[in-house]
């Protein structure tokens, strides 16, 4: 896959943390699709906005019918059993994200706080993805997303599988630090004390190409039929779907609560659109723009054709932990450090897409590669300390 490809590719497909374009599912709708797709309301949809104004953007383009799988999961039975310790309940509840899904995205500002505001068009965006267990240890998961998609054409006929790469989740309990991100791709290291990492779990995000996004921390409830999970609040950076068309903020501040269902998982965000100076501080004239709202569903889905994600996994999947070991020695050793998404009109994912496909005559010169090219888009701070 040359680099020309890849941009198109992923210029075409991700958004959200997400992506453009998607696979639609209709098989379990009673109404026909363009009746289905005229009925549709929004929630705080600004009803006195003028209609034009407030049409979705994102994917539209539509795939082959999916079946929901609406009997209640193998995962969330186990999550759902007795007697469990809380911290082997909170594994299962991870674990539960773990699956083949149909997945949708609704972003939209709720509330304006600057003069003249109005709001912008909202974000909706679909698509189907397998989420693969990477890593399962008694205080660490680390849950890896695929998407693959089919087209369908003007005529109805199904494209080949289209396979990207997708974001990453590592859950960590009772950890030590965070890496807090401060804005314009810098990120400060923070010690977390006993009474704030006490059975709570940190949830870890990273980018397509596996650098770091940002990372939270919070607990696990529980009751009968119900498990979620509630991040604090942490800056984190513009995902694709706003950096790609805004530039009148400069990061996201808010939290987050995943929701276990027994059919699939949801992932509802509040965040306050921040604006900040040139040393990443609140902007002390208009800190804030707008607060939006998210909601993002993975409903599972039964008999969808992964496979062409398998393969890509499997024929990537060892290039993808040496680029992972990068960042892991990057956490572990530096407390300040920042990275630009491109050099010389060379996005770091393409890069590192191009490089996956490559053949190395040795670990050594794969890990060598990595490191040159994460070299011209990461600038560790020197300490300043004895």
């Amino acid at each position: 896959m040359n680099k020309q490809h890849i941009l198109k590719l992923f210029a075409g497909l991700i958004a959200v943390s997400g992506i453009q374009a998607a696979s639609l599912s209709v098989a379990d709708q009673q109404t026909p699709l363009d009746e289905e797709l005229a009925a549709r309301q929004y929630t705080f949809s600004w009803m006195f906005a003028e209609s034009h104004t407030m049409k979705p953007r994102g994917g539209t383009t539509l795939g082959p019918e999916v079946q929901l799988d609406r009997r209640t999961s193998e995962a969330f039975s186990n999550l759902q059993a007795p007697n469990l310790d809380v911290k082997e309940r909170d594994r299962r509840a991870i674990l539960a994200m773990a699956g083949d899904y149909r997945t949708s995205f609704d972003f939209i500002e709720t509330v304006g706080f600057i003069e003249g505001y109005r709001p912008r068009a909202p974000y909706q965006s679909w698509g189907t993805e397998r989420v693969y267990v990477v890593a399962n240890e008694p205080e660490f998961v680390s849950l890896q997303h695929i998407i693959v998609m089919h087209f369908l054409d003007a005529d109805g006929f199904e494209s080949d599988a289209m396979v990207v790469k997708h974001w990453r989740q590592d859950w960590q309990y009772e950890d030590t630090e965070v890496h807090a991100f401060q804005g314009r791709g810098a990120y400060i290291r923070r010690a977390l004390d006993q009474a704030s990492r006490e059975g709570r779990w940190t949830q870890t995000v990273y980018q397509v190409d596996d650098s770091p996004r940002y990372e939270a921390i919070g607990r696990w409830i529980h009751a009968p039929g119900v498990s979620y999970w509630k991040s604090d609040d942490r800056r984190r950076p513009l995902p694709r779907r706003e950096f790609s068309v805004r530039d009148d903020y400069q990061a996201l501040y808010g939290s987050h609560r995943i929701t276990i269902t027994p059919a699939g998982w949801t992932q509802e965000e509040d965040a306050l659109k921040l604006v900040l100076d040139e040393n990443n501080r609140p902007s002390s004239s208009q800190p804030y723009l707008a607060r939006e709202a998210g909601l993002s569903r993975y409903d599972r889905v039964l008999d969808y054709d992964f496979s062409a994600g398998d393969d890509y996994w499997q024929d990537t999947g060892a290039f993808w932990s040496r680029v992972r070991r990068y960042w892991d020695a990057v956490y572990k050793e530096e407390s300040e450090f920042r990275f630009v998404k491109s050099v010389e009109g060379m996005p770091m994912y393409v890069a590192l897409f191009d490089m996956a496909g490559e053949d190395f005559e040795s670990e050594a010169d794969a890990d060598q590669a990595i490191a040159a090219l994460l070299a011209s888009y990461v600038t560790i701070t020197p300490r300043t300390d004895g």
